[in-house]
């Protein structure tokens, strides 16, 4: 009877154990199972906020790199460009490091807060240069545009000098009239033949002119032959006339005051004349002041 008993008991105490043991295994399983579903959970969480920081690293990249394009500074360029590779550095550590790790992933939210900041402080500057690059391309417009004004007045101000330096240029330059070709004999009387003439007696007034200047002047001959050619007693017997240098014929010095000056220049005839028309050319100051054509007949 009292082994019976002590059979029941072991029997109940064993029963309990059991019980007892599949409960606790069960409960250790529903933990178990509620761990792994929270770490199955977590890295969700981890790779989820992996990838939105990966997203907000790309945008903040493309801003850096748009932002590029709109600086004409080079030192602040530079410093974007520097700032911009780090972007680049970090992202690409960051598509590579795993997800479980927190701390690195912390590190890299943390230093995208840090590359926020900057960002803002260069978009402060980028916006501040190209207001005053915009107002600087205002003022420079307008300087030009005044430049270009002040050039086209002083322009005009130096065409106006040039024609009234031209008026009073052809305002002081002699003049000679009534010019006239006497052919003369070895004895001073008029030649009616080419062949009896001995001299030519060339006679002009030169005209008053009070915008001409004063003093001594030498008034130059030109006695072109029917063929163009010039009577020339040396080949040296030049003057300056429109930048090149040029034959006379004869000269004489006068001395002008203002008034009509009559003038009278010989030719000695010292060589075959042609018959034929010639022309008697007057210079005075490095211009022509008179012209006149005869004729010599045999």
């Amino acid at each position: 009877m009292q082994r019976k008993t002590k059979i029941g008991i072991f029997s109940t105490v064993f029963a309990v154990l059991l019980i007892g043991g599949g409960i606790g295994f069960y409960l250790m399983y529903q933990n178990l199972q509620s761990k792994n579903q929270a770490i199955s959970e977590m890295s969700q969480q981890f790779e989820l906020e992996k990838e939105q920081l990966t997203d907000e690293y790309s945008q903040l990249a493309l801003q850096y790199e748009g932002y590029g394009l709109r600086i004409g500074n080079d030192s602040l360029a530079n410093l974007l460009d520097a700032q911009r590779y780090k972007v680049q550095r970090l992202l690409e550590e960051l598509r590579t490091v795993k997800a479980s790790n927190v701390k690195r992933i912390n590190e890299l939210k943390n230093e995208l807060g840090t590359l926020r900041t900057i960002m803002r402080q260069y978009v402060i500057q980028i916006d501040s240069l190209n207001a005053l690059n915009t107002q600087l391309r205002t003022e420079n417009k307008v300087v030009t545009q005044r430049y270009t004004e002040e050039q086209l007045k002083t322009s005009v101000l130096v065409e106006e000098k040039k024609a009234l330096t031209t008026k009073i240029t052809l305002a002081s330059i002699l003049e000679a009239r009534n010019i006239t070709v006497e052919s003369l004999t070895e004895k001073g009387r008029k030649a009616t033949k080419i062949s009896k003439t001995a001299q030519l007696k060339f006679n002009f007034i030169v005209n008053k002119n009070i915008s001409a200047t004063t003093g001594e002047k030498y008034i130059y001959l030109r006695i072109l032959q029917p063929d163009e050619s010039v009577l020339v007693k040396k080949n040296d017997n030049v003057f300056l006339f429109e930048n090149k240098y040029i034959n006379y014929s004869a000269r004489r010095p006068i001395e002008y005051e203002g008034e009509e000056v009559p003038v009278t220049i010989y030719w000695d005839v010292e060589e075959f004349l042609q018959p034929g028309s010639y022309r008697a050319d007057v210079f005075a100051d490095g211009y022509i002041i008179g012209s006149a054509k005869f004729n010599l007949v045999d």
